[in-house]
């Protein structure tokens, strides 16, 4: 595993308090409380495609579990599911009863980042544990409780009833992933209007009513969880009728992949808009530093753009396999032709094989080692005007060594480049002309 930390809780428990087994019946009859803990991914087909969440999974594991269970057990959903999920594990419970048997059913979501899980689950900022409000559901809540309290404070341990604790799970993503919609565009008035958007991050940030976190802007979020479940969000409004809440959240979605296509759309202006047959550098492929999940990385959308423009990419990852980058360029809503990717995609064993003879360097993923990178050597290396598009904000600090070297620099939310080639988006993505000085007013005498 890439989690930091995982390795050693596992080889400290392994044995003692913590056993793996592929006997799953066994493993469910002998257990007190059993955890659901399998993926829900978006229905890649029929009502709801695409924003819905798929509980074939969910629905599978409350069968297993009801058909060999036995005597009083506590299931407690862990896997991010739509609201009222935990009654539908409820009922199929209920029709499957049998003589002597009692299987009490909690929500308790997961707040775990990728990269800082082990960190996030000894040091949570809340647990959250949601059941019904009779008194045997009480009891199942007070049970988990008691579990959590050997190493969470209390103040810490929220109960709710189960359809609270279902949606603020889906609430809390969907914050996370709005507060980086709403820095994203403001990134992109910064860059018309020559403010620095880490700066302005900064001075708002100040405010304790609004705080710091999540306020870095970029070429966009990814992962399993941010854009799935807000459009998860987006599709249970709309089952609601909730039209207008559905079209908020959307706009989430709407200016992540706008932040994409408009960071895509800049490269191609400053490569004199073309990037026909250009050999162009990917550094990073995975959705944030410190992982190999590329799940929704913004890095296979810009690929995918630059594709579709005729660009050659050579592609560095310290920890994605080159399998998986070709897999996950080769779906059918990034590439219509699998054949295609293999003519302009090249996986590189190094970044510096990767900037080789490039046009331009882009970094989509704040691995550290690219703070670390011989920038000289890489310049000396690639065609002149050589381009630098930092679609993380990682190198800034480096930035006035980086210009006396002689790149051409493009960033997220600020105007940095020496270059004098102009910057004109392409057709549809528009940019805000502003006038800095207001016409004179005429006064009649």
């Amino acid at each position: 595993s890439l989690s930091p930390g995982l390795k050693e809780v596992v080889e400290s428990c392994r044995g003692k308090n913590l056993f793996f087994s592929t006997d799953i019946d066994s493993a469910i009859r002998d257990a007190d409380l059993v955890f659901i803990s399998v993926n829900t991914p978006t229905k890649t087909y029929g009502m709801g495609k695409g924003r819905a969440a798929d509980l074939k999974y969910i629905e599978a594991c409350a069968r297993r579990i009801v058909e060999v269970s036995n005597g009083y057990k506590i299931v407690t959903e862990k896997s991010t599911v739509p609201v009222r999920a935990a009654e539908s594990i409820r009922r199929i419970f209920d029709s499957n009863t049998k003589p002597n048997l009692n299987l009490q059913v909690l929500s308790n979501p997961e707040f775990l980042a990728e990269g800082t899980a082990v960190r996030d689950l000894k040091e949570p900022d809340r647990v959250l544990i949601g059941g019904d409000e009779t008194a045997e559901g009480q009891r199942a809540i007070r049970a988990l409780c008691d579990v959590y309290e050997r190493w969470v404070p209390k103040a810490r341990i929220i109960t709710t009833n189960t359809w609270s604790s279902e949606l603020s799970k889906l609430a809390a993503n969907a914050f996370l992933a709005q507060r980086i919609s709403s820095i994203n565009s403001i990134s992109a008035l910064c860059e018309s209007t020559g403010a620095d958007v880490e700066e302005v991050a900064l001075a708002i940030g100040m405010d304790q009513r609004i705080g710091s976190k999540f306020l870095k802007a970029s070429v966009g979020f990814g992962g399993s969880c941010f854009q799935k479940d807000v459009l998860n969000l987006v599709y249970l409004c709309e089952a609601l009728n909730l039209p207008e809440v559905a079209s908020y959240w959307q706009q989430v979605i709407d200016m992540n992949e706008y932040q994409r296509r408009r960071f895509a759309c800049r490269i191609i202006d400053c490569l004199f808009n073309t990037v026909t047959g250009k050999k162009i550098a990917l550094l990073g492929f995975s959705f944030k530093k410190d992982t190999g999940d590329t799940r929704e990385s913004s890095s296979i959308y810009i690929s995918k753009y630059l594709m579709d423009e005729g660009a050659k990419l050579h592609i560095y990852d310290p920890k994605v396999l080159k399998e998986q980058i070709i897999l996950d360029l080769s779906q059918p809503h990034i590439s219509e032709d699998p054949h295609r990717v293999s003519e302009l995609v090249t996986v590189s064993v190094d970044p510096y094989q990767a900037c080789q003879g490039a046009h331009a360097l882009v970094v989509c993923t704040e691995w550290d080692m690219f703070k670390e990178l011989d920038y000289e050597m890489i310049y000396d290396h690639m065609l002149k005007p050589a381009f630098l598009f930092d679609g993380r904000r990682l190198l800034d600090q480096l930035h006035p060594r980086l210009q006396n070297i002689g790149f051409q620099i493009e960033t997220i939310g600020k105007k940095v480049t020496t270059s004098r080639i102009p910057y004109t988006p392409t057709a549809g993505v528009p940019r805000i002309s502003i006038n800095p000085e207001p016409p004179t007013k005429k006064t009649k005498v």
